[in-house]
């Protein structure tokens, strides 16, 4: 593990000379002050994932002026005199302030003594916070220039009279063509109150630019400047009925108005605050530059936010608490209480109150500033802003929490958070809070006094000094998926096995297709733009799926900018309403829901009532009668979930959304055949528990049998395809087993001798098994008869239901009778050579094997979604013609990684978050210094001194073979911590790139789409990159039978052979052709082959085929070439059209036509 950072994060697969020359190269200070800032500050920050570049790239590639931080501070703090709020300096704490390093020096200790591995974690944190605190640069200066041409405009704006508002919109209109942006719903006509301007009150710059708790970004960098608007502008019952609002936006535009009638150059638009449009903001930008100019050039980008504001003394506080009414309709006394329109105008009165706040908690807590920017840093990868669209919980949310905690909210009123916290102490605290605390049902009350929630799903921080709700913007649905991703980090900082840096700071995981199972997407247009309508959604979508799932989450369309000529923007045309849904694998597709008894007269009537004809009253055979829902089961082509889904957009939102809304998520279970359920194995298993009684009540065996272990894909739930489909033939495939004897002193003691009894076993088992049962039918093959060490023999038994095995003896003498081999000095280096080869087989084929399909089989039952996502990985290799080169158990160990260690995410509840995820992980993985570790328990067996150990082990091998030509990729697990037993020798580095090239491919191409995502369009990619390309009968190669097709027509003996012959279980053409070409030609060509998926077998000419001085005897065919006319030097060349015709001829039928790259 690297020291750096930055190194660890440089996941790209840099390719070796060697690889290039191939064929397949084509492939702050004190006095700064702060409150709420705008909008989502955070959403600047670049991706510090590698895929979007790095933040050392940006802090390089933008030149700024470190020294003059200092500076830039009092600059800041001389804009805001006379009229800014100054910040209030402290008494000197000195021996306070040394207490308190003291205590942080000491609170170090959760670095190293805490529940993360922490020497590690500290380096990391260190060089992430060096790397994204705020800097000095030329957009700060010219942000800062423009602070003070704003505040010398504002400071001389002359006063307006008092007009009605019909008036004073139109006066505006005219004289600067100013819009005012009143709020929905606008002022009636005939109000008699009126609006006027005074100039400002007071003018400060406040948010995260001032604190220097702002991310450092190569977007546009975000300025809050809070204008206080004069009290005399307020009445009393302003608060009432939107009046203070409408005052509001008549002041906003008259200071828009202000800066269009300066000759400045400068872009100004209006904005909702937050997405909050009672609350509109003036953006000022630089001037776009025009569109014939060098884009590289244009002004440095920076974005100032003018929000007006009001004293906190103008309205009483106890008139805006949350269970009051503010907006009252004549004549309506039952009006519920308007929780977040007192909210909304509660906080434009309490900027310098936070701003204290915030200011004397940086003083205060050393670690402040920099848990701040973490905190930043964790919710902009998780796609969490201050707007509401984004979630309602940014920067300030997060800011003015850990500063709240710091003064309270613990029992009896003491502080949760202790000043002398560490960086990582104060975070993970912070998390801890959102986790573990319920806010929407319990309220965390800092301060003196008593708040219950709102009740309607919205969490509640109660500031009792400041009588307000910190998270109110914090939607019901976004607050899901903040608890959801604060318990999925703290687990995963308290993963010992498990570096969580990444996944904590630096991954982006907000991608929809990889967070959620399925995903709905609904046009904006087809939902009622009325108030309330998303909640209404939400709600309704909520109850509707109950335990279906175990999170319901929304995306909604952020509200767009607009000209102050113009009226305020509607969403734009394609905008829509993500719903994101994490299922239950174990109800989500249940097809009858149990709703309340009959006899619950008020809960059943509501049950029906939000149903409607949907619910019906059923008896059970347990004699309970109960209201009830009936689905399908899938014959339609939509899942339960889909089902449910629709029905409710039918029912309760309309017509227009359930028909225009598009359900993402089971795209990718379609491709598999008979789906992604392991129901399609449950005959295969039955006949192999079948088999294992049959053969344990032999009678007349030789010996008891003690063990019979499956060794197959298909007895763990992973073959690519499901047992008894195989396209195009009947005989089905033999799934392995090995059989183990009782020990005898009669068993030979050499090694041929053994293979040669397992031979004589084999055909007595053969012989009683089909004695014993007509249904049966049994065959001895031979294999391997170019060493007699190795296994010699199986039997293949198959059964009248076509379920087939292949089995072989397990005899563990064997094993010590090759390691004495290795062990005699005397032996000859060739007789140790294959010695060794015939243990690992030994190891693999019976130990490592066995082992290894019981683990997986296990954890497929305990993931729903395992199978299926394996399968499908397996086909995406297949699909890339791959899977000839890594092992299926690597594929195997590679998915099975996403769900026992599936940080930074949930564990996956469907084959596509499985899927995606485990490709997401492979185009990071740097397979040259990372091993791939997988605890295959499932609970934790794995220890760290194990992992060590495997680490070690990996280390060893990268120093025994630096340039990778024998092990390219290390997999590991609790059962096999060797490392090497599935990958020694296979995958060659160049066959690792491509995997890691077409991962990356695959991720771009999802990141882009997104839920647009066609699924085959990521199994599919294109054969020029190869230098030729056989293609295969599909019919005689396993894959698709085009219409018409018949194996008679081509190869009538092997369709009769498949019908009638049981010794053809097995036979697969097109892999002994493969292993045949591999044979010949596998020095000069790296052959690669689809399988049954993709009928093709393609090649690349080795580099050590080039043109080269004439030799005898080379592994491949040439033929002399003089490089010129006159020259008495031959050389010899590869003789490619010769081999392509041998190999043609070799294919005979099977090969349809050879097709040769013209690059």
């Amino acid at each position: 593990m690297a020291a750096s950072g930055v190194k660890r994060r440089k996941l790209e697969h840099v390719s070796s000379d060697e690889d290039d020359d191939a064929s397949f190269a084509s492939f702050g200070e004190s006095d700064e002050i702060v409150a709420e800032p705008l909008g989502d500050e955070d959403e600047g920050l670049e991706d510090v994932d590698d895929e979007d570049g790095s933040l050392a790239d940006e802090a390089a590639g933008e030149p700024e002026d470190v020294e003059n931080d200092k500076q830039n501070g009092e600059d800041v703090a001389k804009i805001a005199t006379p009229r800014f709020i100054a910040a209030q300096q402290g008494q000197d704490r000195t021996d306070g302030a040394k207490a308190r390093r003291a205590a942080l020096d000491a609170g170090g200790g959760a670095y190293m003594t805490g529940t993360f591995k922490s020497n590690m974690f500290k380096l990391q944190v260190d060089e992430l916070l060096e790397q994204i605190r705020p800097r000095r640069g030329k957009r700060e200066e010219a942000a800062e220039e423009a602070l003070h041409a704003l505040k010398k405009t504002f400071d001389q704006v002359p006063a307006r009279g008092s007009l009605l508002t019909d008036e004073a919109e139109q006066q505006l209109l005219k004289s600067s063509k100013v819009i005012v942006p009143f709020p929905q719903p606008r002022p009636p006509r005939d109000a008699k109150y009126k609006l006027e301007f005074a100039g400002p009150s007071s003018i400060n710059v406040i948010g995260s630019y001032a604190l220097k708790t702002n991310l450092r970004s190569k977007e546009a960098l975000e300025i809050d400047m809070v204008v206080t608007m004069p009290s005399s502008l307020f009445q009393e019952k302003d608060y009432l009925n939107y009046r203070y609002f409408y005052k509001r936006a008549y002041y906003l535009a008259c200071l828009a108005a202000s800066i269009k009638d300066e000759p400045t150059e400068y872009d100004v638009q209006f904005a909702d605050l937050h997405d909050d449009q009672l609350r509109p903001t003036l953006v000022v930008s630089p001037p776009k530059p025009p569109s014939n100019e060098d884009m590289v050039k244009q002004s440095p980008r920076w974005r100032i936010n003018v929000i007006p504001s009001v004293s906190a003394d103008v309205f009483s506080q106890d008139k805006l608490s949350p269970s009051r009414n503010c907006v009252r309709a004549a004549g309506d006394t039952k009006a519920g209480p308007t929780s977040f329109y007192n909210s909304s105008l509660r906080a434009d009165a309490l900027p310098p109150s936070y701003l204290k706040l915030l200011h004397n908690a940086a003083s205060t807590c050393d670690g402040f500033r920099d848990a701040c920017l973490l905190g930043s840093t964790w919710l902009r990868q998780r796609g969490f802003a201050a707007r509401i669209s984004a979630g309602g919980f940014g920067n300030f949310e997060w800011s003015a929490l850990i500063a709240l905690l710091l003064q309270g909210g613990g029992p009896n009123g003491k502080p949760i958070l202790s000043e002398g916290y560490s960086i990582y102490q104060l975070f993970k605290a912070t998390l801890q809070v959102l986790a573990m605390r319920d806010l929407s049902k319990t309220a965390l009350v800092v301060g003196a006094g008593d708040a219950k929630p709102t009740g309607d799903g919205t969490p509640m921080l109660w500031d009792a000094s400041r009588a307000h709700n910190v998270l109110y913007k914090v939607t019901p649905w976004a607050y899901s998926q903040l608890r959801q991703d604060a318990r999925t980090s703290l687990t995963m900082l308290g993963d010992q096995l498990f570096d969580g840096f990444d996944a904590t700071f630096i991954m982006r995981t907000d991608n929809p297709l990889l967070r959620y199972d399925y995903v709905v997407d609904i046009p904006a247009s087809a939902i009622l733009a009325e108030k309330g309508s998303y909640h209404k959604l939400f709600s309704t979508l909520k109850r509707g799926v109950g335990d279906r799932t175990s999170l319901v989450t929304m995306k909604t369309p952020p509200s767009a900018l607009w000209r102050p000529g113009s009226r305020r923007s509607k969403p734009a045309p394609d905008a829509s309403i993500s719903v994101g849904i994490v299922v239950n694998s174990d109800t989500f597709n249940r097809t009858v829901d149990h709703g309340p008894p009959a006899e619950s007269k008020a809960e059943a009537a509501s049950f029906r009532k939000f149903w409607g004809e949907k619910a019906e009253l059923r008896r059970f055979k347990d004699g309970s009668i109960t209201e009830s829902l009936v689905w399908g089961t899938g014959e339609s082509g939509q899942t339960v979930l889909e089902q449910v889904v629709r029905f409710l957009l039918s029912r309760h939102i309309g017509q227009d959304a359930e028909q225009s809304a598009s359900f993402v998520g089971h795209g990718f279970a379609r491709l598999l055949r008979q789906g992604a359920s392991m129901a399609a194995y449950s005959p295969l298993m039955e006949a192999y528990k079948q088999l294992e009684t049959d053969i344990r009540g032999l009678e007349r065996m030789p010996l008891s049998v003690r063990h019979i272990m499956p060794a197959d894909p298909q007895l763990r739930y992973c073959s690519i395809r499901p047992p008894f489909d195989i396209a195009g033939r009947q005989r089905p495939t033999p799934a392995n087993i090995t059989i183990q004897f009782e020990g005898s002193t009669r068993w030979p003691d050499d090694v041929a001798a053994i293979q040669r009894t397992k031979i004589a076993f084999l055909l007595k088992l053969s012989e009683l098994l089909q004695e014993a049962s007509a249904a049966i039918t049994a065959r001895v093959g031979l294999e391997n008869p170019s060493d007699e060490s190795l296994n010699q023999a199986y039997l293949d038994i198959a059964y009248g239901s076509g379920a087939a095995f292949r089995m072989r003896i397990h005899h563990d003498r064997e094993q010590t009778l090759l390691e004495r081999q290795l062990k005699d000095k005397s032996l000859a280096p060739s007789s140790k050579e294959a010695a060794a080869r015939a243990l690992a087989a030994y190891k693999r084929d019976y130990i490592k094997a066995p082992a290894h399909t019981q683990a997986v089989a296990r954890l497929c039952s305990r993931y729903p979604a395992l199978s299926g996502t394996v399968r499908l990985l397996k086909k995406w290799f297949a699909s890339h013609l791959l899977a000839h080169h890594i092992a299926e158990e690597v594929i195997e160990l590679i998915a099975v990684r996403t769900f026992v260690q599936p940080w930074p995410w949930q564990t996956p509840s469907s084959v596509q978050t499985g899927f995606l995820r485990t490709l997401h992980w492979l185009a990071r993985w740097d397979w040259r210094a990372e091993p791939l570790i997988v605890d295959l328990s499932g609970t934790g067996e794995l220890k760290a001194a194990e992992v060590q150990a495997i680490r070690t082990r990996f280390e060893a091998w990268r120093k025994l073979d630096p340039s990778l030509n024998r092990i390219v990729l290390f997999a590991a697990s609790s059962l096999d911590p060797d490392g090497t037993t599935w990958t020694d020798g296979r995958p060659q580095r160049v066959v690792a790139g491509r995997m890691t090239a077409l991962a990356k491919a695959a991720c771009a191409e999802v990141q882009e789409k997104q839920v647009a995502l066609e699924p085959a369009g990521l199994f599919a990619s294109p054969l020029s990159v190869f230098d030729f390309v056989l293609h295969l009968d599909p019919a005689l190669s396993g894959g698709k039978q085009r219409k018409g097709a018949s194996n008679g027509t081509t190869f009538k003996n092997l369709e009769l052979a498949a019908q009638d012959d049981e010794s053809m279980i097995g036979f697969d053409a097109a892999q002994l052709l493969l292993d045949e070409l591999e044979t010949l030609y596998g020095s000069a060509v790296l052959f690669f082959s689809g399988g049954s998926e993709r009928p093709v077998i393609a090649g690349l000419w080795s580099p050590q085929t080039a043109r080269r001085g004439w030799k005898m005897n080379l592994a491949y065919s040439t033929i002399p070439q003089r490089v010129r006319a006159k020259e008495e030097t031959v050389r010899a060349e590869i003789n490619k059209d010769a081999m392509l015709a041998e190999i043609a001829r070799l294919g005979r039928e099977l090969v349809e036509r050879v097709e040769v790259s013209s690059r």
